[in-house]
Formats: structure tokens, C-alpha cells, sequence
């Protein structure tokens, strides 16, 4: 049985409530279990030791049976935090293949998905990133407006 999730639970030795913290965890905190280590060069060109996986990722397996592939993320099952890489899947019985559940700690980010608003808060962007000064603010009552720039012909 679903119970609500604490939020004054602390630790606990016990694996059992370990587990069931992690269970019954909503999905903004169960987002935390999908970050995934990053590869040496990504971790040097970008200064950040793991983030978030997502659809488009190139990921290489490191433990289990499919140890060695590599594939790109093609679903990311947040609910039960496992992930999904195309050309690994598992034969059934019956015949045919199913996409074979990963989880992310078991796999190395390799590639990521291009995005520019993923890596906007890393210490190497902020760093490449020029401090801006903010903008005049439009004029307040009983203030003039700055003059505004002649427009070149």
C-alpha cells in the first residue's frame, strides 16, 4: 500500500525503510535517482560530475548483462527510475523483444542531447559567461526618460 511521502523522515539503518522512503517518493524527488555520471572529457568540458539523464543521451552500460553497449536514451521511466536504450532489449518466450529496463547508475553519459538550457547553471558556463549589468529601468514618475541613442542611416 502507496503511503504518503514524509517529509521528517531522516535515516535509517534499515534497508527495508530505505527502500520504501525511496518508493514512496513523489516524482520531483525521485527525479534526484536519474543522474547519471558523466564521461571524463564531458566532466573536464563542462565541470560537472553527473546531471540529470534524458531522451537523446548516448549512454555506454558499465554493469550487468548488456555490459559494454552503447545506445542513445530512448525513454526515461521517472516513476520507477529506469531508463531505456535503444538496441538493448530482451528476448521473450514467445518470441519478439522488449526494451530492457536500465538503471542510471549502472550506465556513463557519453553524449549529450543537444540543448542549451540543460548546462545554464554549470560552473563552466557561468564562468565562459560575461557579467552583464542589468538594463536601465524605463523611466519612474516625475523622471525623464534617458535619451535614446541616434539611429545611424
Amino acid at each position: 500500500m502507496r503511503q504518503a511521502h514524509s517529509t521528517k523522515w531522516k535515516a535509517s539503518t534499515q534497508p527495508r525503510k530505505q527502500r520504501k522512503y525511496v518508493h514512496n517518493a513523489p516524482l520531483h524527488l525521485k527525479g534526484v535517482q536519474l543522474h547519471i555520471h558523466l564521461s571524463k572529457e564531458l566532466r573536464q568540458k563542462y565541470g560537472v560530475r553527473a546531471l540529470r539523464v534524458r531522451a537523446g543521451d548516448t549512454v555506454k552500460v558499465l554493469r550487468g548483462t548488456h555490459k559494454g553497449k552503447e545506445g542513445k536514451v530512448e525513454t526515461v521511466d521517472v516513476k520507477n527510475a529506469r531508463i531505456h536504450v535503444a538496441k538493448i532489449e530482451t528476448q521473450k518466450l514467445q518470441g519478439g523483444s522488449a526494451k530492457y529496463p536500465l538503471r542510471p547508475s549502472n550506465c556513463l553519459l557519453t553524449a549529450l542531447a543537444t540543448d542549451r538550457r540543460r548546462l545554464k547553471h554549470t560552473p563552466a558556463q557561468a564562468a565562459a559567461k560575461p557579467a552583464q549589468k542589468p538594463a536601465p529601468r524605463a523611466s519612474v514618475a516625475g523622471q525623464k526618460p534617458a535619451a535614446a541613442a541616434p539611429k545611424k542611416e
